[in-house]
């Protein structure tokens, strides 16, 4: 999980669901999708080996967002973007 502001949250989560579907399909052509966006190879093997089969019977919505309130500071919107279990 990770604490960022709300528009962040919003764009990563998109991605990172994105990302997971990829894993959960498991061919070769998918890795080399996630591998052509995330650049990381130790990253993409956690996804497709251990992300993946958490989610087989999951039909999507990996992600939670929880709002924690104004920033201190500028109060630009604070929310918490996590993985669901």
């Amino acid at each position: 999980k990770i604490t960022t502001t709300e528009a962040k949250a919003k764009e990563v989560r998109g991605l990172a669901e994105k990302m997971i579907t990829l894993g959960k399909e498991g061919r070769l052509h998918s890795r080399r999708q996630a591998l052509s966006f995330i650049m990381d190879e130790k990253v993409v093997e956690k996804v497709f080996t251990e992300l993946a089969p958490r989610y087989a019977n999951h039909p999507g919505g990996y992600t939670r967002i929880i709002k924690l309130g104004p920033r201190l500071g500028d109060g630009a919107p604070m929310v918490q973007l996590e993985l669901v279990k």
